[in-house]
Order: C-alpha cells, then sequence, then structure tokens
C-alpha cells in the first residue's frame, strides 16, 4: 500500500525548462511537482495543493483559467503587475528604488516632451511580452517612425543606460517574511539574451553591489507580500545599481546555484512555497553558467570535469535557449582552465563570451 505524501503537490503553469528543473529539485525531497502545458486538459486540484508558475504570463486556455484564478495560486496577483512593465516601473518608483527614467508612450505629440526629459536616446519596450531582445527598440528622434501607431499605449520609453556591467540578484521571501539571498552574478547579454553569468564573492565592489541588490530586491518582495524566489536585473553604473527588471520566479541567472550553492534556486522556491527550514545560501565556489543558445548538443560537454550539463530537449533554433552548462570550482584558475577546454566544442559567437568571463575572474 503506497503511502501518503508528506507534501502537498505543487502544479506549474507552464512545462519549459524552468517547470522541468523545478521538477527535478522536488524529487530528492519526494515533493512532487507537476509542470503542465497551458493547452493541458482540466483536472481535479487537490485541496492542499500549491499552485506556481514559470513564466509571468500565459496564454488564455480553459485550464490556465482554472488555475491562474485558483486561491491556491501563490503570488496571484503578483505575476500580472510584474508582467506589465508600465506597472512594474509605477511599482519602484512608488518604493523610491533607482532606475531609469521612463514614460509611457501614447501618442507621437510625446516625442519633444520624451526626448527633453527623458534623454535623447531612449529605450522603447513593449509593455508585455517583449524579452530576450525581442519587443525592443533604440530610438532618437531620427527614427521615431520605428514605432508605428499601433504600439502607442502600448509601449514604454526608457533613458538609455551606458552602463559599466550588469548584474542579477536571485533572492526569496519566506511567509514569516524572512528573506534569504544568493550572491549577485555578473552577466553578459548579447542580443538581449544572456549568455554567461560569474558569481564569485571577491570580485571587485561586490560587497557594495550585494547590500544594494539585496536592500533593493527586499523592499520589492515586502512591498508585494511575495512567496518564493524572485530576480532582479540591475545596471551597473559607477558604484550604484539602477534597476532593469523584476522576474517574480526563477530564473535563468541563478542556473548557477545548481552547482555552485548550497541549495540550488529550484529547491529554495520549493522551500519557501512549503514553508520549509532553510539555512543561510553558501556559494560553495566561484561559478560560471554558460547558456547554450541555438547549439546542436555535443556529447564532449560532457568530458569537462566540475561541470554540469542541462539539455532542455528542445528543438535548435538561431537565439533559442536549448541548454546551459554550470562550472564550479574553489581554484579560478582551474575555472578558467574549464572555460578554454569548453572552447573548441562551441561554436564562433560563444568566443567573445567566454573572454569576457575569463576576464573577470582573472
Amino acid at each position: 500500500m503506497q503511502k501518503s505524501a508528506i507534501y502537498p503537490p505543487v502544479y506549474v503553469l507552464g512545462n519549459g525548462q524552468l517547470g522541468r528543473m523545478l521538477r527535478y529539485a522536488g524529487a530528492p525531497l519526494d515533493i512532487e511537482v507537476k509542470p503542465l502545458a497551458f493547452d493541458a486538459p482540466v483536472f481535479d486540484i487537490e485541496p492542499n495543493s500549491i499552485i506556481t508558475a514559470e513564466i509571468e504570463r500565459w496564454a488564455d486556455t480553459p485550464l490556465t483559467q482554472l488555475l491562474g484564478n485558483h486561491k491556491n495560486f501563490v503570488n496571484l496577483n503578483v505575476f500580472g503587475r510584474l508582467a506589465d512593465r508600465f506597472t512594474q516601473k509605477s511599482l519602484l518608483d512608488q518604493l523610491n528604488l533607482a532606475t531609469s527614467s521612463w514614460q509611457l508612450v501614447e501618442s507621437a505629440g510625446q516625442w519633444q516632451h520624451i526626448f527633453q526629459n527623458i534623454g535623447e536616446k531612449v529605450v522603447v519596450k513593449r509593455r508585455t511580452g517583449g524579452y530576450d531582445g525581442r519587443g525592443q527598440w533604440i530610438v532618437t528622434a531620427d527614427s521615431i517612425s520605428q514605432i508605428t501607431p499601433d504600439l502607442f499605449g502600448e509601449v514604454i520609453a526608457e533613458k538609455f543606460i551606458p552602463f559599466d556591467g550588469e548584474i542579477s540578484v536571485v533572492g526569496a521571501r519566506f511567509r514569516d517574511s524572512s528573506t534569504r539571498f544568493y550572491p549577485i552574478s555578473h552577466n553578459l547579454q548579447q542580443n538581449g539574451i544572456l549568455r554567461y553569468s560569474v558569481s564569485d564573492v571577491n570580485l571587485p565592489n561586490q560587497a557594495i553591489y550585494q547590500q544594494q541588490a539585496e536592500q533593493m530586491l527586499g523592499a520589492v518582495m515586502q512591498e508585494l507580500d511575495y512567496v518564493g524566489v524572485m530576480a532582479m536585473e540591475c545596471f551597473i553604473v559607477g558604484d550604484k545599481l539602477l534597476i532593469n527588471e523584476l522576474a517574480p520566479r526563477v530564473h535563468n541567472s541563478g542556473h548557477w546555484t545548481q552547482l555552485g550553492c548550497s541549495i540550488s534556486q529550484f529547491e529554495l522556491h520549493l522551500r519557501a512555497l512549503l514553508d520549509l527550514p532553510t539555512p543561510e545560501l553558501k556559494q560553495i565556489a566561484p561559478s560560471v553558467m554558460v547558456n547554450l543558445i541555438g547549439i546542436e548538443h555535443s556529447n564532449q560537454w560532457l568530458n569537462l570535469p566540475f561541470s554540469q550539463l542541462h539539455w532542455y530537449g528542445k528543438d535548435v533554433r538561431a537565439g533559442r535557449k536549448v541548454g546551459h552548462i554550470n562550472l564550479t570550482h574553489p581554484d579560478k584558475k582551474v575555472l578558467i582552465d574549464l572555460l578554454e577546454q569548453l572552447r573548441p566544442n562551441l561554436t564562433e559567437d560563444f568566443n567573445s563570451g567566454l573572454d569576457w568571463a575569463i576576464a573577470k575572474l582573472k
């Protein structure tokens, strides 16, 4: 006779790689995590179940209608608020948290005001749906024709920030309002897509950035009464951070925690949702995450020691995230050597990012 489960089932709206990795993280603890495609059939939900999501927006289907409005959906009201850049930026302004100057773009008559008051160069972003470089335009007075009338009301304009670097912090808030934070990671984006993350607590100015990032993300999570993992991406400008985006979920820039930290971001999310005891998060060693973008699978990646391959089982397309490799070692010289060993088994478009990651570790 099968014993009853210790923990309630956790349903995940979305069955992409993040949902899949949440399922992996739950297995050793015997937490049943069930990622669901948006078009999956409707079913009866156990009364004690918990619902979460791997993405901020979802298609309107009978299943998402059921789960997306269910009383057991943790952070139910947060997803819509943070999925819309207008309401997300409004929240940051309300909390007096540093972010780039911005404005909702509702008509062509606003351009002069935008260029005078925000900046001569702006980044125009779709309020919802644009990510990985899509739904974004760099606009000056000479190129406003890019923003066609059908976009008015659906986009915001942000000041173009000539930043010194990009970081992200992943943290979690528990039901008793306590928080946990991972060490920040330094990130390299190319064509709007995250390609590399480097996390090392001994990098220059790390403590300064860490303190700012924890204060800002902590303020957001407390204001939203949030439970679970949330990620925050920031620009580095001098010794200050400007918040770029928030993601109310596990996040690509936190993948390094699967090999490089005492508890992965996926397990941390489940622990927070289920209110489980959780010690302080400790980085095991300096870590690098290499996003595998638009590249065919190679068994040669498995030859690399002190590494961990995650392959998502997707069809390979240009610009598509199809997997990632985590690398961790206490000796940064060894970590650099591992990246060099990886280089011949990646395509040429990975080289500049490998150089960036190696330079960060030196």
